[in-house]
């Protein structure tokens, strides 16, 4: 059973080396549990969609939850899925201080990304479009 979650958190440590920190320990980590995904972060945001099995994906979260590097954690998407939409990275990344700003606009009602004001949805479809424009890079 494929599920794919969809989270927010802001970032307790806003320093580039963290992020990377982050982002390299779910390289490290998440082939091996099955897990793929992406995780765009900017001002301090961290916007995350995580799939896999659902066993792997729970606890994966709950890991999250718990991590000292996340506060204000909040679920804003769950679902069974068919196949994977980010199959192609064990975790990409998207800087959203990068992206154009009409992107975010499309999604919301102002140019700043604030996935707290927005459906889950909505969020998933920002990311969706990432992914069309490759705004998404990383390795699998």
């Amino acid at each position: 059973m494929l599920v794919r979650l969809l989270y927010v958190s802001r970032a307790v440590d806003k320093d580039a080396k963290a992020i990377e920190g982050i982002l390299e320990s779910s390289r490290q980590h998440n082939l091996s549990n099955g897990i793929t995904g992406v995780l765009c972060y900017g001002g301090g945001i961290f916007l995350q969609a995580i799939e896999g099995g659902r066993a792997a994906v729970n606890q994966l979260y709950n890991q999250i939850a718990a991590d000292p590097r996340h506060k204000d954690v909040v679920l804003l998407h769950y679902q069974e899925i068919s196949e994977r939409r980010f199959g192609g990275w064990t975790m990409g990344q998207v800087n959203l201080a990068k992206l154009n700003t009409s992107i975010v606009l499309k999604y919301s009602e102002r140019p700043e990304l604030d996935p707290y004001a927005v459906s889950g949805e909505v969020s998933l479809a920002l990311l969706e479009e990432l992914m069309a424009t490759a705004s998404i890079i990383g390795r699998a």
